[in-house]
């Protein structure tokens, strides 16, 4: 079974400093109990070493919690909600607690609900994105425990990952648009996380190996029906010649395909639309929406079970899985 690391306690930070346990104690309570010069160093000193806060009683905290950290990016796509399913199908199955914590794609957020969760000792961590402050590294790295960075295959990870290329997922669905003859292909994109732009990236390939100019209309708002109305009113104001949309998600998508019923455009006779992850709506909206297919439910499951093999002390032989993608046509392009 894998054994959590000594974590730093309050006095290795004292010690450091040359200063009392109790002052760095007051600190942690209400820094302004301390000088501001004090606390700066002391506030150095707490990263350095990636102190985190214990929660649970002193004698148990080189015990098992039997719970596993998840950190979420939003608590609004359906595409988070399916994996956590997955995720707590594999715990709850083997005894083990979820606990949830959301960040709202700020890497900073994600610093602090990690040190929240790790003060609740918990056994393993899935992450959902790969860019992460210095301090969340150094606690992760002090904390010892299994790591599971999930939705991408391709990128670096700090342990162990599963999920999907997301760049070649972007890049066939651009092609299955050039392939049905589509010329002026516009990309849609919201938040700018790292994923959009990866598929950013796979529509611009296809666009330019097929002798195409990549378009592309972005916004750093959060992806919803109405951005992705907003988005599809952009572009058209844009790049009037636009014949087709390749949307970085499902909701952005049915988005633009219900504005253009607003406005009269038929779709895909006028405008064809793609999305990505093949969530259920994109089976009810008529026309039926093409969408990249993806394995979200399977992805938390994996992501699970290889916690919970390295928790047992069991070799994982595979550390990163590639578990793929489908490309759904429908009827809207």
């Amino acid at each position: 079974m894998t054994m959590k690391k000594k974590r730093p306690v309050l006095q290795d930070v004292a010690d450091k400093l040359g200063v009392t346990k109790m002052t760095v104690s007051r600190f942690l309570r209400n820094p302004e109990q301390v000088s501001d010069a004090l606390g700066q160093r002391i506030a150095v000193v707490l990263d350095e070493l990636g102190y985190i806060p214990n929660r649970v009683p002193e004698m148990l905290s080189n015990a098992t919690s039997k719970a596993i950290g998840v950190l979420l990016p939003s608590l609004t796509n359906h595409v988070f909600a399916d994996v956590l399913k997955g995720i707590e199908t594999v715990n709850d199955a083997a005894g083990y607690q979820t606990l949830v914590a959301h960040f709202g794609y700020q890497a900073e957020k994600e610093e602090r609900q990690l040190r929240s969760l790790l003060g609740w000792n918990v056994d393993g961590v899935i992450l959902t994105e790969r860019t992460h402050t210095p301090a969340t590294l150094r606690m992760l790295e002090t904390a010892g425990i299994p790591v599971v960075e999930i939705m991408d295959s391709v990128s670096p990870c700090l342990d162990m990952a599963v999920g999907f290329d997301n760049t070649e997922a972007a890049r066939q669905m651009a092609e299955t648009l050039i392939r049905r003859g589509y010329r002026s292909t516009v990309y849609l994109g919201a938040r700018l996380d790292e994923r959009t732009l990866r598929k950013q990236q796979g529509y611009q390939r296809a666009m330019e190996e097929a002798g195409l100019e990549p378009l592309s209309v972005m916004s750093a708002t959060a992806s919803s029906f109405t951005t992705g109305a907003i988005l599809l009113k952009e572009a058209l104001r844009r790049f009037p010649q636009m014949d087709s949309l390749c949307c970085t998600n499902d909701d952005l998508a049915v988005g633009a395909m219900f504005e253009c019923q607003r406005l009269g455009l038929r779709v895909p006779e006028q405008i064809a639309i793609s999305g990505f992850h093949g969530h259920d709506i994109t089976r009810v909206v008529s026309p039926a929406l093409a969408t990249v297919v993806t394995p979200r439910k399977q992805i938390g499951e994996e992501a699970a079970a290889m916690l919970l093999q390295r928790l047992r002390g069991e070799e994982v032989t595979e550390p990163v899985r590639d578990l793929g993608f489908k490309i759904d046509t429908g009827s809207s392009i």
